[in-house]
């Protein structure tokens, strides 16, 4: 399953996903190394826009997808506005001391924060795992007993938070009570760990054989039930990104929204 159920698919699922990771990593790289505030601006509500009009999740669910990352980019941001350093001071009380240079710099921190997690939502939002594995195994040759046990583990996580509920209905239903405080938490511990424990390490046991009986310790060729190919939407997100940065590049130049251009 994709990390959660698209209301509609669009052309960035399409994508190749080999190739849409390796173009996030640099695009990553390219945040990482932008240093003019404006053009992250321009970057950051064009991403947004991307998101919403490409990601195929209904709006409501985008806005409560993005609440955490709006956390995250007030929390980086002051976290540097209200006790960095500078010269031109604006506002000081105590440990507080707001300037110039710590409100650009609090700003630039803050909105590469929120553009790589724009990068990452949108890769993570029309990217399907099982797709992935495949596509990491024909295009860029990863052995097929990592990207199947990757695959594995990622089926088996619904299956142990099912086991949990189910050891703790049993535990309510049988009147089982956890002491309050420290002592409490360690009896938790206790009860589901070792449980949980032996099933999953039987239930690894079992998938081993499996996946040693069907050969996939890569002795030989193998056949894929999904090809994973090439199409003319990865041009097409090429192009996009390229459009969005030279965009926000112009825009940048010919609407600032701040005078510093290089915040370092």
């Amino acid at each position: 399953m994709p990390l959660m159920k698209a209301g509609r698919e669009t052309w960035l699922h399409r994508v190749n996903p080999s190739f849409k990771l390796l173009l996030s990593v640099v695009i990553f790289v390219i945040v990482l190394l932008t240093h003019n505030i404006n053009v992250l601006i321009h970057v950051t509500w064009m991403y947004v826009l991307l998101l919403f009009l490409a990601s195929g999740q209904p709006v409501c669910r985008l806005m409560l997808i993005m609440l955490p990352f709006g956390i995250m980019f007030v929390s980086s941001a002051t976290s540097m506005v209200f006790f960095g350093q500078g010269e031109t001071t604006w506002f000081r009380y105590g440990l507080v001391h707001i300037t110039e240079e710590s409100f650009f710099r609090g700003m630039h921190i803050g909105f590469k924060t929120i553009d790589m997690a724009l990068i990452g939502l949108l890769f993570g939002l029309t990217t399907n795992p099982v797709f992935l594995f495949y596509s990491l195994m024909q295009q860029l040759r990863l052995p097929p007993r990592y990207a199947y046990s990757f695959m594995a583990a990622i089926r088996l996580i619904p299956i142990a938070a099912a086991e949990y509920r189910t050891l703790r209905s049993a535990f309510l239903v049988r009147g089982v009570r956890m002491p309050r405080g420290l002592r409490g938490v360690l009896d938790s511990v206790k009860r589901y760990a070792i449980p949980l424990l032996a099933q999953s390490i039987r239930r690894a046991q079992r998938i081993a054989v499996a996946m040693e009986a069907k050969r996939f310790s890569g002795s030989g060729a193998r056949t894929f039930y999904y090809r994973i190919g090439w199409s003319g939407n990865d041009a097409a997100l090429v192009a996009l990104m390229a459009c969005i940065w030279c965009a926000a590049l112009v825009f940048a130049t010919q609407l600032p929204h701040f005078s510093m251009t290089d915040v370092r």
